[in-house]
C-alpha cells in the first residue's frame, strides 16, 4: 500500500499553519536516506544532530522539514517541542494507526524479553493465531523463518509504524515486542496500542544510560502506562509476582485491566512448583486459575521457567485454553544465543548465551552448575561491553569467581574503551585470582577455555549470543561465539 499525507494536515497535527498542499510519501530520519518527498525529521543522537544534514536531505528531494531548533531551509518548516515523540505521532497518522489493527503484546524487563516473546509466537501460532516478533534478533513472522531488520530491541518509531502497517497488510493478528527501557525512553514505542504489557524482571542495566536504578524502573514503567490508555478492550498485564517491583507496576495499571501474576517463590495466578532439570529439559507443576498442570519443556535453567511462566500468562490472557498452551510448550525450541548448547560426541559441553548483567550471569551459571557433574569442571569465558554502565563490571567478576571453577576474562564489545581497562575493572571485582585467566582477545579465550576442558566439562561463553560481529574502537568485524565453539569442537574429533 502507499501512503500519503500533505504538509498542510501534518502542520495541522502539530498545531502549525503550512497552507501547503504538497504531498509527502516518505518518513526519513537520516538524510543519506530520504528519497523524492520525504519529510525529514530533524532528530538528536548521542553522536549526531539531524539538524546538521538539513541541506543533504535538501539536495536528496525531501519535500518539508520538522525541526525542533531554529534552522535555515528552502523548505516548508515544522516546529515542534521534541522531534522524537512527534516522529511517533507523525508516523502513527501517515500508516493509518496500524496498533488498532494488530494486537500487541509488549514485553520489557532486564532479562528474559527474547525468550518470552518467542515462546508467545511458538504458543499463538500453535494454536492458529498468525504472530510476528520484533525484538533483539530483528522481525520474524513465523517460528520457521529467518530474521530481518535487526537494528534495536524496539525499532525507531517510524521504522516501527512502518512494520507495524506491513504486518496488517500481511493479515497478522497478533505481535510479540520486545520494549527497551531505551525505546520507551526515545519515545520509539509512542503511539502504539498494547493489548497486554508483560515485565519479565527488573535489575541493574542500562545504567550508563538511566543513571539510577529509580530512572531505569520508571521507563519500564512506562509501558503499563501506557496499556491504560490503550485503544483496546479486554486488555491484560502480566508482571513477575517475584520481582521486588511488582507492586509499583501493579499500582498503576487502571480498573480494567484484567492483572494476571507468575512466579516461582510466591503464591501466584500462574506459579510454578516441584521444579525438576535433565539433561534434555525442564518439568514443573503449574498451579493455574483453573488447576494444577505438569509442564515439559525442552528449555532449561531456572530463568526459562520463569519465561514459561510469563508465555503461559500471555495465552491465557488471550484466550488460548490452558491445556492447548501446554501442549504447546512442550515443543517450543531454544532462541538463538540463549543458553545454546553445542557439543560434540567427545567434547565438553558448551552453552552460549547473551548474559550481559549481573543478574544475567548468575543465572546461567547457576543453570549451568546444574548440568556439570560433581567430578567436573565448570568454565566461564565471559567481559563486559564498553562504552556501557562500568558499576556492572566487578559485580559480574564477582558472581564468575564465586559460580565458576575457572574464569576467563575477556573481552565483548569494548567500543571507544581500552579493552584492558574494562578488564581491570572486572577483576577489581575479584578476590582469589589463583583460577583467573586473562585474555583480551575474546576468540583465543574461547580456545584457551577448550583447551582446558575435558569430556563433560561445561564450558559458558557469555555475554554475545546470537551477535555475529564484534565492536571495537576503530572497526567493527565479523565474530560469532557460535562459529568459533562449531570450528574448535569439529577440530576435537579430527
Amino acid at each position: 500500500m502507499k501512503y500519503q499525507l500533505t504538509i498542510k494536515k501534518i502542520s495541522d497535527l502539530f498545531g502549525c499553519n503550512i497552507e501547503d498542499n504538497s504531498v509527502i510519501t516518505g518518513i526519513s530520519y537520516d538524510s543519506r536516506k530520504v528519497k523524492e518527498s520525504d519529510i525529514f525529521i530533524c532528530l538528536i543522537g548521542e553522536k549526531t544532530d539531524g539538524h546538521n544534514y538539513i541541506k543533504k536531505a535538501e539536495a536528496k528531494g525531501a519535500k518539508v522539514i520538522l525541526a525542533q531548533k531554529k534552522v535555515n531551509s528552502n523548505l516548508p518548516v515544522i516546529y515542534v517541542q521534541n522531534t522524537q515523540s512527534s516522529i511517533a505521532k507523525l508516523a502513527n497518522l501517515f500508516y493509518k494507526e496500524p496498533s488498532k489493527k494488530i494486537k500487541i503484546i509488549g514485553v520489557t524487563g532486564t532479562n528474559g524479553k527474547t525468550t518470552t516473546t518467542h515462546l508467545v509466537q511458538h504458543i499463538f501460532e500453535k494454536n492458529n493465531l498468525k504472530t510476528a516478533v520484533i525484538g533483539t534478533l530483528g522481525t520474524r513472522e513465523n517460528i520457521n523463518s529467518n530474521y530481518y531488520d535487526a537494528k534495536h530491541t524496539t525499532p525507531q518509531a517510524s521504522d516501527l509504524q512502518k512494520q507495524l502497517s506491513n504486518l496488517v497488510e500481511k493479515d497478522f493478528s497478533h505481535l510479540a515486542m520486545e520494549v527497551s527501557s531505551h525505546a520507551l525512553s526515545l519515545h520509539r514505542a509512542d503511539e502504539c496500542n498494547f493489548v497486554s504489557a508483560v515485565l519479565t524482571n527488573i535489575t541493574q542495566d542500562h545504567l550508563d544510560f538511566h543513571l539510577t536504578m529509580n530512572e531505569y524502573w520508571r521507563a519500564k514503567r512506562k509501558l503499563f502506562e501506557m496499556l491504560n490508555l490503550s485503544f483496546w478492550k479486554n486488555k491484560y498485564a502480566i508482571i513477575n509476582k517475584d520481582d521486588v517491583l511488582f507492586e509499583e507496576f501493579a499500582r498503576v495499571l487502571n480498573k480494567d485491566i484484567k492483572l494476571f501474576s507468575y512466579g516461582v517463590k510466591n503464591k501466584s495466578d500462574f506459579q510454578a512448583k516441584d521444579i525438576s532439570f535433565q539433561p534434555g529439559g525442564l518439568s514443573f507443576t503449574l498451579s493455574s486459575p483453573k488447576r494444577e498442570h505438569k509442564v515439559k519443556s525442552r528449555l532449561n535453567g531456572m530463568f526459562n521457567v520463569y519465561n514459561l511462566l510469563a508465555a503461559i500468562s500471555v495465552s491465557y490472557g488471550e484466550g488460548i485454553e490452558i491445556n492447548k498452551i501446554i501442549d504447546a510448550v512442550s515443543d517450543a525450541k531454544e532462541v538463538p544465543g540463549r543458553f545454546q548448547i553445542i557439543q560434540n560426541e567427545d567434547s565438553p559441553l558448551c552453552i552460549v548465551d547473551y548474559a550481559h548483567t549481573p543478574d544475567g550471569l548468575e543465572n546461567i551459571l547457576t543453570a549451568a552448575r546444574l548440568m556439570t557433574p560433581r567430578d567436573r569442571k565448570l568454565i566461564c569465558v565471559f567481559g563486559c561491553g564498553g562504552d556501557r554502565d562500568p558499576t556492572k563490571r566487578p559485580k559480574m567478576g564477582k558472581i564468575a569467581e564465586d559460580l565458576s571453577d575457572i574464569v576467563i576474562v575477556t573481552s565483548d564489545n569494548p567500543r571507544s574503551e581500552d579493552p584492558k581497562q574494562i578488564i581491570s575493572d572486572i577483576l577489581s571485582g575479584i578476590k582469589n585470582t589463583s583460577n583467573i585467566i586473562v585474555e583480551t582477545d575474546r576468540k583465543a579465550a574461547i580456545e584457551t577455555a577448550v583447551k582446558k576442558a575435558n569430556k563433560n566439562d561445561v564450558i559458558v561463553i557469555a555475554g554475545k549470543g546470537h551477535e555475529d560481529y564484534q565492536i571495537l574502537k576503530d572497526k567493527t568485524i565479523h565474530f560469532d561465539d557460535r562459529e568459533v565453539v562449531m570450528k574448535l569442537l569439529q577440530a576435537l574429533t579430527c
